[in-house]
């Protein structure tokens, strides 16, 4: 069974605190805002479908046949994803505005280790959470 669900909303809660993170790191403002603010969602849920669904994903992005070792552990494969949207973070801040930022040359790792933490173990948590939600919210 693919979970949507827990991809929907945390992907709109943490793809915002991504975005909330790096605008005050990086005080940026204006369309950009935006436009991080609708990539940082979309990867993010992109993202949170590979750790919630990780055979699915396998299967969709024909990794599953690739023969690489470990691939196929669910925690492994939640790790990889929680570096991969670590270094995305980082990648993406560095080229707000295509130049160096306000701050610094990158969003804090603080802030990045938090979210990608956060995405990795939202599986663990996510049982706890949504019981809690209004049921207009889950669909």
């Amino acid at each position: 069974m693919v979970v949507w669900n827990a991809v929907v909303v945390l992907g709109i809660i943490l793809g915002l605190y991504e975005l909330i993170a790096i605008h005050g790191d990086l005080n940026f403002r204006g369309s950009h805002w935006i436009g991080h603010g609708v990539h940082s969602i979309v990867l993010m849920m992109v993202a949170l479908f590979a750790v919630f669904n990780w055979p699915a994903f396998l299967e969709i992005t024909r990794l599953a046949s690739s023969g690489i070792p470990f691939l196929s552990n669910i925690w492994v494969g939640r790790i990889l994803i929680g570096l991969i949207l670590n270094f995305k973070m980082h990648g993406v801040s560095k080229v707000v505005h295509g130049q160096l930022a306000a701050r610094g040359m990158a969003e804090h790792w603080t802030h990045t280790f938090l979210i990608s933490g956060l995405v990795v173990t939202a599986p663990v948590y996510w049982p706890f959470i949504e019981p809690a939600l209004p049921p207009w919210l889950l669909f």
